[in-house]
């Protein structure tokens, strides 16, 4: 029995290699995309050594894409996208016609045919949605106006690339006649609006079935699963769900996988075990978001940078600048602040999956030559590893423009300045959602002061409102705040095993003697938890289990 398969290969060697090499970018403070990037680009058919199976890659990147798109859409509801519709639908219109205008141009300027400008602008002119959410999902800002719009945006930039994919065959005539006969015009106008039509039916179609059978159905079956009480189907079931929605809507509805896998997420957002389902897919979603930036590594010609050198620097113009003004344009003239189109317009400046899908069916179609693939490739991976930079760049812009936008208010309100609590013997809570707010009402009940931490901000101001000591945002970064040398114990009640142990590390240096209590769901989180500094680690299921043993007659 042969032991090595390109499938084995490529996603072992694949991995192993963007652990080295993100390891090494992060070591040398750049983003851990740019390893991942290099290790694509080295196991490419362009460079020496092991070739991984690019067919393979791909599929295996957009697999990646489904779980990321299935996870933004359990954090999203229908009522979350429809309040940004005002500013995404437009903008995103406006952006893509900006963008399609300055490809044209630099293909009319590089001598290619009207046809090929245009299709080079549109797949210059959608962003990559593994590269805006991994970035959105870094900074904590999904659930913040700012990730809602940008999400919304990137969703009608979706559409139209769906539109644009059905409808490019059809338009093929229109980009290659050099000739008008009025007959022929006429029944090839008449068949492109029946195939505008039917892609829209089927879009219609596909959203309508989500909202009323799909809302009763995979709610359902995440219950039933929920009810077996296995661990193991619960998670299955929410792989099925989330996969066998994106290949159901792509292969009945011609929808995106991407589309599809989001509306079956923001479906499953209403149920109670939404936050458990995005637990279960958050270690495979991760994975394959790498392969995905290895795929994308895997199709680059490095060549291109000495044969065609201000052609890519043109391309990388208009994706970080063009793009990038024209988002900020649009979302300033809708009255947003200046920290919201900034950061709309950084998250746009980058081009990934739809754009190599276009460019290569432009190139299979004829409309688009050789070099027009290539140049988009040369843009995406540029922009990819600069984007990073941009968002670094941003970050330390912002505080600085907040406090100026603060300053030129009409009615200006004093900067919110956290201080150190005065707080003392008090218990230090993090997280109040589903296990931290009934932890919370208990020391309320025992008169027992708490200081809490949370990421979201209506949780936080409803706890003021009660007199109770809170703070919205990343406990990591807060945590000095809590006066944890003075306190009587730490509680860290959020879900993520990984942030809970950089907390629990940073307590323990803090307060070497301050006993520790953390949740965890597994014996490897358990370990991992005792390794950082806790003291009690509460695994559910095993509490469940000594309590149901402790009433056995």
């Amino acid at each position: 029995m042969p032991h090595e398969t390109p499938l084995i290969a490529t996603i072992v060697v694949g991995l192993s290699l963007a652990f080295i090499f993100g390891a090494i970018a992060q070591r040398l403070r750049a983003s851990p995309l740019v390893g991942y990037l290099i290790a694509g680009v080295a196991l490419g058919p362009r460079t020496p050594g092991f070739v991984a199976d690019q067919t393979i890659a791909s599929e295996l990147a957009e697999v990646g894409i489904i779980l990321l798109m299935f996870g933004v859409g359990l954090h999203f509801s229908m009522k979350d996208l429809w309040s940004v519709r005002a500013i995404a639908i437009p903008g995103a219109v406006v952006q893509i016609i900006v963008a399609t205008l300055l490809g044209l141009g630099l293909s009319l300027h590089l001598g290619w045919q009207p046809g090929a400008g245009i299709v080079m602008g549109l797949a210059l002119s959608v962003a990559s949605t593994v590269v805006l959410l991994r970035a959105m999902q870094a900074r904590r800002l999904l659930n913040t106006e700012r990730g809602r719009i940008a999400v919304g945006w990137l969703i009608v930039e979706d559409v139209v690339m769906v539109l644009t994919l059905v409808l490019l065959p059809a338009l093929l005539p229109l980009f290659t006649a050099t000739t008008t006969d009025v007959a022929t015009s006429q029944a090839e106008n008449f068949d492109l609006l029946k195939t505008f039509a039917v892609t829209v039916l089927q879009i219609v179609a596909f959203v309508v079935l989500m909202l009323v059978a799909g809302r009763r159905i995979i709610p359902w079956i995440l219950h039933y699963a929920a009810h077996t009480g296995s661990r193991e189907l619960f998670r299955l079931a929410v792989l099925a769900i989330a996969l066998g929605t994106a290949f159901g809507a792509a292969k009945l509805f011609g929808v995106s996988f991407a589309l599809g896998a989001f509306f079956a997420g923001m479906i499953l957002s209403e149920s109670t075990l939404s936050q458990q389902a995005a637990s279960e897919t958050l270690p495979l979603r991760d994975a394959f978001a790498v392969l995905f930036f290895i795929s994308v590594g895997m199709l680059f010609d490095p060549a291109i940078l000495l044969r065609d050198p201000l052609a890519v620097i043109a391309t990388l113009t208009i994706i970080i600048v063009g793009k990038s003004v024209a988002a900020y344009g649009i979302v300033r003239a809708f009255g947003y602040p200046a920290t919201t189109a900034l950061t709309i317009s950084v998250s746009l400046a980058q081009i990934g999956e739809f754009s190599f899908i276009l460019a290569g069916l432009g190139v299979t179609l004829g409309v688009l030559p050789e070099l027009g693939r290539e140049l988009v490739l040369a843009g995406a991976i540029g922009s990819i590893m600069l984007n990073p930079l941009l968002f670094f760049a941003l970050d330390r812009y912002e505080e600085k423009l907040e406090k100026r936008e603060a300053a030129n208010a009409p009615q200006p309100a004093p900067p919110v300045k956290i201080e150190k609590t005065a707080l003392q013997d008090h218990a230090v809570l993090i997280g109040y959602g589903r296990v931290g707010r009934p932890i919370g009402e208990i020391l309320e009940r025992r008169h027992i002061p708490m200081y809490v931490i949370d990421e979201n901000d209506d949780v936080v101001n409803k706890l003021k409102e009660k007199k109770v000591e809170a703070v919205a945002g990343n406990a990591v970064a807060l945590l000095k705040f809590a006066n944890l040398q003075q306190a009587k114990c730490l509680l860290v009640a959020i879900p993520d095993s990984f942030e809970a142990g950089q907390i629990v590390a940073q307590a323990r240096a803090a307060n070497p003697g301050l006993p520790i209590i953390v949740r965890g769901h597994s014996d490897a989180e358990v370990t991992h938890l005792q390794a950082c500094g806790t003291n009690i680690v509460i695994q559910g299921s095993q509490e469940i289990a000594d309590a149901m043993a402790a009433r056995v007659p």
